[in-house]
């Protein structure tokens, strides 16, 4: 397999994923201004509860995308070490 993989989404998929990441964003922007206007700490954590959350739910829906295309793709194309490939990103994933 290619070093330097690329994963062709649908316009659909590709739009949804960069939504989710501008509002990550703008997550972040937005504790960041409550840390530089001295918001409360617990108030500052609930929202940094919130943007894993979101973080979580992006990595779930990338990933489950990408088993769904690349991962059978490389297995009918005969590259059975994706499976490792996909193993080591688990663990990455759940810990």
């Amino acid at each position: 397999m290619d070093e330097c993989k690329h994963t062709h989404r649908e316009q659909d998929e590709q739009t949804k994923l960069i939504n989710r990441l501008n509002r990550l964003e703008g997550q972040i922007r937005g504790i960041k201004n409550m840390v530089e206007e001295d918001v409360y700490c617990d108030d500052i954590l609930i929202q940094v509860a919130a943007v894993k959350s979101a973080l979580d739910a992006f990595s779930t829906s990338l990933f489950e995308n990408h088993l769904k295309t690349c991962v059978v793709r490389d297995i009918k194309e005969g590259h059975p070490e994706i499976v490792e490939e996909v193993l080591t990103t688990i663990k990455r994933l759940t810990r």
